[in-house]
């Protein structure tokens, strides 16, 4: 049986089957009220920047320091990309 979370999570069966999947309490409660709510849709995919291998190493080291990702300065364009998709 589906417990309930409370108000804050609108979909507790959603909720239920990310949490076993291995979802963040935070991650699951985005997504199973994103499910719940007509004005969101997201099953759809999200925005349209561009993909790493388009963007220069310049602006790849810039977003790379603003998430704060250690080493940038010794790393080349294909190791930014690698370490700003692996977060």
């Amino acid at each position: 049986m589906t417990k309930d979370h409370g108000p804050s999570v609108k979909d507790d069966d959603t909720y239920e089957a990310l949490r076993d999947e291995g979802a963040s309490k935070q991650k699951a409660a985005a997504i199973a009220n994103a499910q719940a709510s007509d004005r969101q849709h997201p099953s759809k995919k999200g925005g349209k920047a561009p993909a790493y291998e388009e963007w220069t190493k310049d602006e790849l080291y810039e977003r790379a320091q603003e998430l704060d990702i250690e080493g940038r300065s010794d790393m080349d364009k294909d190791e930014l990309i690698a370490a700003l998709r692996n977060g």
